[in-house]
């Protein structure tokens, strides 16, 4: 597994642990109060190592390769999964992952931006990076589940929509645009949930919604803290600084309204222990289904409007 640059103090008393447990098995060297002694100094050295993280860490974590992606939630939360591909305008694009799902009994359909974990699934799934027929396929099925009543789930996870040009004739922003208009009245409940980088318009685009809930270690940004660094202050090695600057940890965005509730990860992050993620996710969409569904349509949509209305709001001093 992928050693993050703050986890090496950590690496150094696991491999040390290990060397001492395997020189044990041939000729006992270590009684085992010595070896409970190291233990408890690996464990002591990660509860200060996880408990110390800056912001630039945390960006770490939520890049990490091993870090389940939008398309291991859906195989582990959905007892049943039918994709649905295709804008019916272009073409189908394969960083949006959509369609119907079971999760527990009750139907949902479930949106979700997906990365790829390898060279190949990559560039396949464009690093996740949305193209216009993207967002289009996501509201056809966003109309689709207010059409036959049933609540929708997105997962963000995105750098960004994509940029280049191929898109822009293809209207990105009117794309994004059009859909952060057609959510914030879609007649059915929407549960969102940050799993990973959340990145301007390209996460924005799907991620209006009744309910808001972010992992631990994922962030929600208007820009990466790569491209923050280098517009004010024309320097990319910046980006620590750029990443508390800006605020976009899960603690910060709940005291300014953004998101709404907090779903913890492992201890030092989401691929140390998938099956907990797997199973707060779950939870958390249950708990929000189970009283979004209580709301009647008039006031769930109200709510939705003055929720975002009300982001951004500077109080007067």
């Amino acid at each position: 597994m992928t050693v993050l640059a703050h986890e090496k103090p950590i690496q150094e008393v696991e491999k040390m642990l290990e060397q001492l447990k395997e020189q044990n098995k041939g000729n006992p060297l270590w009684t085992q109060e010595e070896l409970v002694k190291v233990e408890k100094k690996l464990e002591q050295i990660k509860k200060n190592v996880y408990g110390e993280l800056k912001p630039w860490d945390r960006v770490s974590i939520c890049r990490h390769p091993q870090r389940p992606h939008a398309i291991d939630y859906i195989q582990n939360i959905a007892e049943e999964f039918v994709e649905l591909f295709g804008d019916r305008t272009f073409q189908d694009d394969h960083s949006i992952i959509a369609g119907l799902a079971k999760i527990d009994g009750q139907k949902f359909v479930i949106i979700g931006q997906e990365k790829g974990k390898d060279t190949e699934s990559r560039i396949y799934r464009n690093f996740g990076m949305t193209h216009p027929e993207g967002y289009r396929k996501a509201l056809r099925c966003m109309e689709l589940a207010a059409k036959f009543n049933l609540p929708v789930i997105t997962l963000l996870d995105t750098p960004g929509a994509y940029p280049g040009l191929t898109a822009e004739e293809r209207g990105q922003g009117w794309a994004i645009a059009h859909n952060l208009w057609e959510m914030a009245r879609l007649p059915t409940p929407i549960i969102v949930i940050l799993i990973g980088e959340g990145c301007s318009g390209g996460a924005l685009g799907v991620g209006i919604g009744d309910a808001i809930g972010m992992l631990e270690h994922a962030y929600y940004s208007v820009i990466s803290p790569e491209g923050c660094a280098s517009i004010l202050w024309k320097d990319p090695s910046k980006n620590g600084v750029a990443a508390a600057v800006l605020k976009m940890h899960v603690e910060d965005l709940l005291e300014m309204g953004v998101v709404d509730q907090m779903i913890p990860e492992p201890q030092g992050g989401a691929h140390k222990n998938p099956s907990v993620v797997y199973q707060n996710i779950k939870t958390f969409i249950q708990e929000q289904w189970d009283h979004l569904k209580t709301v009647p349509l008039d006031r769930l949509l109200e709510n939705r409007y003055q929720k975002f209305r009300k982001m951004g709001t500077v109080a007067k001093e």
